[in-house]
This record gives C-alpha cells, structure tokens and sequence, in this order.
C-alpha cells in the first residue's frame, strides 16, 4: 500500500456520548499511519472541535496489538526511491496533525495501548490527557533505521526528565507505562480490560465538560503501573547523556561500570552513525527552540533531507523488506561522519506554518 492509497475503513470515526472518538484501523499493520488516514484524523478533529455536543476526543487502535507503530516506513521507502512527492505530501500533514494536536481546544485522549512508537508517540504524547497500559510499548526507534525521532520528538523528548528522552532518542530502546509516565510522555495508566469502560465514561460526561472533569474520569481508574528501569538508571542517564558529542556520551558510557551502561553502549553500536549525530543535534537545537512549530519545521527540513541517504533506504531495507536486521551503514564510523554531512540536514528550511503560533501556510 501506498502512502496515498488507504481504504476507507482504515480510520473508524463514531461518536460515545459526548466524546467523539477516532480508531486505527489497520491492525495487520499495527495501526501504522498513511497520508488518508492522517488526512482523516485531521478531519475529524476539526469537525468535533466545532461541534457543540462534543466535549472531548478519545483516539485509540483496533486490533489489541498496539496504539499505532508510526509511519508507513515501507510505504516512504518506495516514495524516496521513486522519487515521487508522497513522502513530502505524508510529513506536512502529519507534523500539521501533530500540531494541532498539541493545541487542541478540547480534551483529547489517547489510549497508548500496546506499541506506540514513532508516529503513534506524536498522536498521543501531544496531548492534553495520555493514558498508558500494561501493554504499553512506546519508543522512537528511528536511529535503528536511519532516521531521526520526528513528529515533534525533538520538542517533546528534550523536555523530560533530565536525559531521558535523548538516551530515548540515541538508543530507540521501548520503554513500558511506568517510564513512560517518568518520562513525562504518558499522564496515568489505565488497565488495558478497563479501556472500554473508560471510553463508555468520558462519553457520559455532559456536553459542556471540562479538562479537569475528563481527568477526574482517567484518574478514578488509573492505578501503579509496573516498575519500569528509567528511574533507577536516572543519575547515570543524566551524567553520560548531557554531553553535546555523541563520542562524549560513548566515552562516559564506557567508563561506567554499571550493567545498563555497557548494554546501552551495544545498543547504540548498532545504530546509523549518522542518524546519531544528526538526531543530538536536533535534541540540542529543540532544547533551545521556544515553540513546537519551530521543531517541526526544523524536522521537515531534516526529513527532506533523509531522502537522498543511503541509511534511511539501508535501514529499512534492512527492518521490513529483506529483515535481515543487519544493516551495512554508510559512514559506518562516528569518525567519518563529518560536520558538514549533518549541516545539510539543516540546508532546507520549508515553511509548514505562517507563524510560530501554528497557523498553516498552504504552501
């Protein structure tokens, strides 16, 4: 399937009293996201925002396996291949999407059921009421693949907890509700049995219900999630990854002797040299940016970029088409990814807003 082609049950828009609420549907897929069903979602946010007799929004994903696992990152490898605009079409919609969302005049509530990764992080941790499960499995895995975390990560992860969110972005490890929650990426955790409840109750709230009468209904059902790992490893996080060097993170991370340490350090080993680099420095620069409208534009630039390297068609060829999970990266060295390499990165400044306070440029 293609980014443009998405049949129409590919996105499910009902309504449960007084929420309205939007389904993913591709479960064989795991929810993952094409430009009609981004085109989709946008759609009915704008219909439910002006409705009356709406009071908030609740998103989720059908099929019990997960919330939504990004982009249809095989779908952009055929575009950036081809050399056709569907790639380009797919990310200003969906940074558009990802915006909006952050600014949503309504409660919106996303049930991050499952795995939530990449794309599946930007329509949930935008917004104003986050519920994670048990099952929750949320990670930005796009170094793995010869990428960088989009979709407004560079304005979320660099406001976690201290480092969190840039071992998060280096390492594209998954992270359970607990960490989630630590994080600052995820509000309260919700059993995934009571999510149909849940939904049932927030659609019985009256018509004129507020934010904090939505949070009332999330909280009544929430409870402790499990341990998760990121709160132990806190200090030695926050120490290893404040360097602005990814050699200076790896260096610190080798002369600590803890067991997380040296696992952390093989697991960014195996990363695309230059998605390394290039994603601390859009960490960086995210740190510094006063609004998420400055990121995502910042990120599209990137991402026009990724369409002419060889990681990105490599990384995925490796992930999804041939799944030999052994990718042949090129640089294949921190060392030899020079400066200049990731300036392009920051070459193209396209234009997704007329302003910084997000209102669209048609462009």
């Amino acid at each position: 399937m293609s980014l443009t082609e998405s049949g129409t049950d590919d996105i499910i828009i009902e309504r449960s009293g007084s929420a309205g609420v939007i389904r993913l549907n591709r479960p064989k897929a795991l929810n993952s996201l094409t430009l009609p069903m981004v085109e989709a979602i946008s759609a009915a946010l704008r219909a439910f925002a002006i409705d009356n007799t709406i009071a908030s929004v609740v998103i989720m994903g059908e099929g019990g396996r997960g919330f939504c696992a990004g982009g249809d990152i095989r779908a952009l490898h055929v575009s950036g291949r081809d050399g056709t605009g569907d790639a380009s079409s797919f990310w200003r919609a969906e940074f558009r999407l990802n915006h909006a969302i952050a600014h949503y005049p309504k409660p919106y509530v996303a049930l991050m059921d499952g795995i939530t990764m990449g794309g599946g992080v930007g329509l949930s941790s935008h917004g104003s009421h986050r519920v994670v499960t048990e099952r929750t499995r949320l990670a930005m895995p796009e170094t793995g693949i010869g990428y960088f975390p989009d979709v407004g990560a560079t304005w979320l992860l660099p406001r976690t907890r201290g480092e969190l969110g840039t071992w998060m972005a280096l390492t594209g490890l998954d992270i359970n509700a607990a960490d989630a929650i630590y994080a600052g990426l995820a509000d309260h955790c919700v059993a995934s049995s009571g999510l149909t409840d849940l939904v049932a109750a927030i659609g019985d709230l009256p018509s004129d219900a507020s934010a904090a009468h939505v949070h009332d209904v999330i909280a009544g059902r929430s409870g402790e999630p499990a341990d998760g790992k990121l709160a132990n490893a806190r200090a030695l996080i926050d120490a290893a990854f404040a360097h602005d060097r990814v050699e200076e993170i790896l260096a610190a991370l080798a002369m600590a002797p803890e067991a997380f340490a040296q696992d952390t350090l093989k697991v960014i080993a195996t990363r695309s040299p230059t998605s390394l680099k290039l994603t601390l420095r859009l960490l960086r620069a995210g740190r510094r940016s006063k609004s998420l409208a400055t990121c995502l534009e910042r990120e599209l630039g990137a991402c026009l970029q990724v369409l002419h390297s060889p990681d990105f068609y490599e990384g995925i060829r490796a992930a999804v088409i041939d799944k030999d999970r052994n990718p042949k990266w090129s640089p294949a060295s921190l060392a030899k990814v020079d400066e200049a390499t990731i300036d392009r990165f920051f070459a193209q400044k396209p234009k997704l807003f007329e302003n910084q306070d997000g209102k669209e440029n048609p462009s």
